[in-house]
């Protein structure tokens, strides 16, 4: 969907290269502008996080590379940064400079904070933001410290998914106008704005700041069981026919202590009621007396597991060497295949020479 789009992705930390891997996964040809030392030691060399990218790496502290970078950014439709503010104006490669080399240019940004505010130059990480943007809060049951998923609500999800849904926006108005824009992609802002149903659901009285007082965090409808074997089963059987299918299965269909599904001073019986049922077996004999149900239950993955799922499998939701997510979303009932990652700089001689044919060296 994005062929022909260029992307310049300086090189950072977590959201900003999952954000152009989305868009090379959408087509986009994206180079990555890899440093001399590599940043992150959490990820693999190559990391499937550069997967579809071209790679050339540069010293932007070194004049003639800095000229490289500004030949690549003057041709391109999008940058990505994730710098802390002010980081890439000390390097000439803000957006006043780079938007008189190239008027259309969108300027991502990808930062915690934001590019103002009193943290702005802040240290901070994923859960600092989501504590900060009040996304952490129900996180966990209540009586346990809030835990998220690690990355996936502050770094993908209130990051990197705001700054591809804002430089797809600023892409959009620049093929109208003529004119770039730069995007300001905090992931405080974002994991608060991801709060926004919730509080649709909070405004009419359903879920109470109090944590496990809520429709959707405090019943026994809604919560993960342990197993026998030490697995899980998920349950989220929100509305009655689903609580009924759900009863029903566990043959407590007719059990007089399960009938009420809403009433908060039931829920804690309740919950221990289910506990005890569920750490009877292991689970995959949960699972398997679940599956082809309407009782919205589960049996919680692990990723390998969850490649191995005949949903999942059929769907080829994941993929194998190494294990990693398929591009998504589908676009007319097929998506783009999966392109290796580049070895650090391995495009370096090819990008000089497209440049040079194109006289922008």
């Amino acid at each position: 969907m994005l062929n022909g789009v260029r992307v310049v992705e300086i090189e950072g930390l977590g959201p900003g290269p999952f954000a152009a891997m989305m868009l090379a996964d959408l087509g986009a040809e994206v180079v990555v502008v890899h440093r001399p030392n590599k940043p992150d030691a959490l990820t693999a060399d190559p990391s499937l996080i550069d997967r579809g990218k071209r790679s050339i790496l540069l010293d932007l502290k070194d004049t003639d590379d800095l000229e490289v970078a500004k030949a690549l950014i003057s041709e391109a439709d999008m940058l990505i940064e994730g710098f802390r503010p002010g980081v890439m104006e000390r390097l000439g490669l803000g957006p006043e400079p780079m938007h008189a080399l190239n008027p259309a240019l969108v300027y991502g940004r990808m930062t915690g904070w934001g590019q103002d505010g009193p943290k702005a130059h802040q240290a901070g990480h994923d859960f600092t933001y989501l504590a900060s943007s009040g996304a952490l809060w129900f996180a966990s049951p209540p009586g346990e410290p809030p835990f998220p998923p690690p990355s996936l609500l502050g770094d993908v999800g209130g990051g990197a998914l705001y700054l591809v849904a804002g430089l797809l926006a600023g892409y959009i108005s620049a093929l109208k106008t003529g004119r770039g824009t730069v995007v300001d992609a905090a992931i405080v802002d974002g994991s608060a704005h991801l709060m926004g149903l919730l509080m649709a659901i909070s405004e009419a009285g359903h879920i109470p700041e109090k944590r496990g007082a809520g429709l959707l965090d405090g019943p026994h409808w809604s919560r993960s069981y342990v197993c026998a074997c030490g697995g899980y089963i998920a349950v989220q059987a929100i509305e009655p026919k689903f609580y009924r299918a759900f009863l029903d299965a566990l043959g407590l269909g007719d059990d007089p202590e399960m009938q009420s599904q809403n009433d908060p001073v039931l829920w804690p019986a309740q919950t221990a009621r289910l506990a005890c049922i569920f750490a009877d077996e292991p689970r995959d004999h949960w699972a398997a007396l679940l599956s082809d149900t309407d009782t919205c239950a589960a049996p919680v993955l692990s990723p390998s597991e969850a490649a191995q799922d005949t949903h999942n499998a059929a769907r080829r939701i994941w993929q194998s060497d190494p294990l990693q997510p398929a591009p998504a979303p589908r676009f007319d009932g097929r998506r783009a295949k999966i392109r290796k990652p580049p070895a650090r700089g391995q495009d370096r001689a090819v990008i000089l020479a497209e440049l040079r044919d194109r006289g922008l060296l």
